[in-house]
């Protein structure tokens, strides 16, 4: 895993905007107790900062499914990193409120459940009104964006 990616997209009449979209790395030689806390404290300002600025609280808290992976240690670090955003939106009186998986996200958001990355991140862009050449510091941005506007286009909240 290498990171987890955040985005906050407010709704006004019916259109999307680009709150703030962020993302964090842990590091190589951190254990894993220390790159879930580093998770838990950096989504713990990402919700802190929104909270300050009036965006929270959310209409929805989306995550993307992972599905299960063969291999313990994958499934594992997944885990362990959304217990730690867990820990952070708990104390702020939020929790994740749906769950939708990678192949519905890139149908709602792309048109196509197999779409590639970079076909998502130009849906995004049209969809929250970016100019063509928006650059996401990470591909863990636009898809932080892409899970939060499918559940948007899916609970018929924006119109595409």
């Amino acid at each position: 895993m290498r990171g987890p990616g955040f985005a906050d997209i407010s709704v006004k009449d019916r259109k999307p905007a680009l709150v703030r979209s962020a993302h964090f790395k842990t590091t190589t030689g951190e254990t894993r107790v220390q790159s879930y806390e580093a998770i838990e404290s950096f989504a713990y300002l990402f919700v802190r900062e929104q909270t300050k600025s009036g965006a929270a609280p959310y209409i929805g808290i989306i995550r993307e499914a992972w599905p299960p992976a063969r291999n313990y240690e994958n499934n594992d670090k997944v885990h362990g990193a959304w217990s730690a955003v867990d820990r952070a939106l708990e104390r702020f009186g939020q929790r994740v409120t749906d769950h939708l998986s990678p192949s519905t996200v890139k149908r709602l958001v792309a048109g196509n459940g197999k779409a590639e990355k970079e076909d998502v991140a130009d849906a995004v862009r049209r969809l929250l009104g970016l100019s063509p050449d928006y650059v996401f510091t990470s591909d863990d941005e636009s898809d932080a964006c892409a899970v939060a506007l499918a559940w948007l286009i899916q609970n018929g909240v924006i119109d595409t």
